[in-house]
C-alpha cells in the first residue's frame, strides 16, 4: 500500500548496503528489549534507537534517521497514532509498522493507521511468556522489517511533496473505512514483463477466491468496490493472513466498500451467492459439500506457511465443490501461500491471475504464483476488477 506522506522534508533513506537501521518506539521496557535482540541477531538489520515514547521518536528522527519503525500504539506524551503522521512529515520514505495488542480498539486504530500511512501491522501477544506466540511475533515482525525495508532499498530518492500539515487523529473515534491507496510507485522493473502466462481455461468461473497478505486490506478495499456484478451472482471467499479482531474489522470495512454483506464465515453456513466470506484470524478456512451446496468449514490445526488462515487450505479444498469452475485472485503478501493451491486448481480447470509486481506492496505471493508459471494473467491492481467482471460476464481470452 501506498504511504501518504505529508511534509516537504528531503530526507531520504539510507539506501547503502549496510543494513537495514530499524527505530523501536514503545514504553515497555521489556518488549522493546525484547525486538531489539532479535533485530540485533540478523545479518542485514540493526537497532538505530530504542526509545519510550512517539515524542522521542519525533523530536529525535533526523539524528537517528532509521528506514523502518516500529512504533506501539499505546504510549505516553504522544502515542502512536499520533506520532505517525509527524514522523512521515519529517521522512516521507520512512516505513512504519505499527504494532498493538489485539484488541477491538486496537486494530480499529491499525487500520486508520494504514489509512495516515503505516506500510504494515503487527499484534503483540498478550504475554511474551507464552512461547508459541512470541515465535511467532518474532518471525512475523523480522519478515515485515526485512521485506518492506528491501523494498524501501529500491525506491529513487525523492523529495517529500509540501502538503498541508498533518493532524493527531482522535483516539475515542472508530476510524472510517480504510480507503483503497493509489498503487506504490514501480521500486524496479516488474518481473512479470518478462514472465509467460497461460491461456484462460474455458471452463465459466462459479466461485471468486482470493488470497492476500501484506499490503492486502487496501489492495482487498479497492478490488471490492469493483465487484459488484460478480458477487452479485457468485460467492466470494477471501482469506487475508490476519489475526483474529483483526479479521472482524476488515470484513466490517469489506462490507462498506462493496455495499455488500460481508463477514467472517462461520463453521457449518452454507455458501451462497451475494455474500463475501472472510477467514476468521486463526482458523484456516475450507469449503466442504453440504448435500447438493458447499458449506464453510473452519479448522483450528496448525499453521500452513507460517500462517494461519492460510490460502492454500481454501484453494485446495475448493476443488472438490467447484472442480474447474474456479477463479483465483493472488494479491499482494509476503512468502509463497496460494501457490501450491493455485497450481492445483489450475492443474482441475480453473484459472489464476496474480497482481503484478509494480502494484504489490510485497511481490511474495503473487510472484511466486507467477514464477511458478500457473497464472492467465498478471496485472496491477487497478485492472484486476475489470478482468475478472469479464471472466464472470463469460469472457474467456
Amino acid at each position: 500500500m501506498s504511504v501518504a506522506f505529508a511534509g516537504n522534508s528531503t530526507t531520504g533513506p539510507s539506501r547503502d548496503a549496510g543494513p537495514l537501521r530499524v527505530m523501536v518506539v514503545d514504553d515497555s521496557v521489556v518488549i522493546r528489549g525484547l525486538i531489539s535482540r532479535w533485530i540485533g541477531a540478523e545479518h542485514d538489520m540493526e537497532v538505530a534507537a530504542s526509545l519510550r515514547t512517539g515524542l522521542e521518536a519525533v523530536n529525535q528522527l533526523e539524528r537517528i534517521n532509521p528506514d523502518v519503525a516500529v512504533l506501539d500504539i499505546e504510549m505516553p506524551e504522544l502515542d502512536g497514532i499520533s506520532a505517525l503522521p509527524q514522523l512521515l512529515a519529517k521522512k516521507r520514505d520512512l516505513v512504519i509498522i505499527m504494532a498493538s495488542t489485539l484488541t477491538r480498539r486496537n486494530a480499529e486504530i491499525s487500520f486508520k493507521a494504514l489509512s495516515l500511512g503505516a506500510a504494515d501491522y503487527i499484534p503483540k501477544p498478550e504475554s511474551t511468556r507464552e512461547a508459541s506466540a512470541a515465535d511467532i511475533f518474532h518471525h512475523d515482525l523480522i519478515q515485515k522489517i526485512r521485506h518492506l525495508g528491501a523494498r524501501l532499498r529500491r525506491r529513487p530518492a525523492v523529495a517529500s511533496p509540501p502538503l498541508a500539515p498533518a493532524t493527531p487523529a482522535p483516539a475515542a473515534r472508530a476510524p472510517a473505512v480504510v480507503r483503497p491507496a493509489a498503487p506504490a510507485p514501480a521500486l524496479h522493473a516488474p518481473s512479470s514483463g518478462a514472465l509467460s502466462t497461460r491461456p484462460f481455461s474455458a471452463h465459466a468461473p462459479k466461485v471468486l477466491l482470493i488470497g492476500s497478505s501484506t499490503g492486502g486490506p487496501q489492495a482487498l478495499m479497492a478490488l471490492v468496490t469493483e465487484l459488484g456484478p460478480v458477487i452479485d451472482r457468485f460467492p466470494v471467499l477471501i482469506t487475508q493472513h490476519m489475526p483474529p479482531t483483526f479479521t472482524t474489522i476488515l470484513a466490517e470495512h469489506l462490507a462498506r466498500a462493496s455495499r455488500k454483506p460481508a463477514a467472517e464465515a462461520v463453521d457449518g453456513e452454507p455458501v451462497k451467492p451475494g455474500r463475501i466470506y472472510l477467514a476468521p484470524g486463526g482458523k484456516h478456512m475450507r469449503v466442504v459439500r453440504s448435500g447438493a451446496d458447499a458449506a464453510i468449514a473452519l479448522d483450528d490445526g496448525p499453521a500452513v506457511n507460517f500462517c494461519k488462515p492460510a490460502v492454500d487450505p481454501l484453494f485446495t479444498s475448493a476443488i472438490d465443490i467447484w472442480h474447474g469452475n474456479i477463479l483465483s485472485v493472488i494479491l499482494t503478501g509476503m512468502g509463497s501461500d496460494g501457490m501450491r493451491g493455485g497450481k492445483d486448481i489450475v492443474a482441475a480447470g480453473g484459472n489464476v491471475i496474480a497482481q503484478d509486481e509494480a502494484s504489490s506492496v510485497v511481490w511474495g505471493m503473487p510472484g511466486a504464483a507467477a514464477n511458478a508459471g500457473i497464472c492467465a494473467a498478471i496485472l496491477p491492481l487497478n485492472q484486476i476488477g475489470a478482468k475478472v467482471n469479464r471472466l464472470f460476464a463469460g469472457d474467456r481470452s
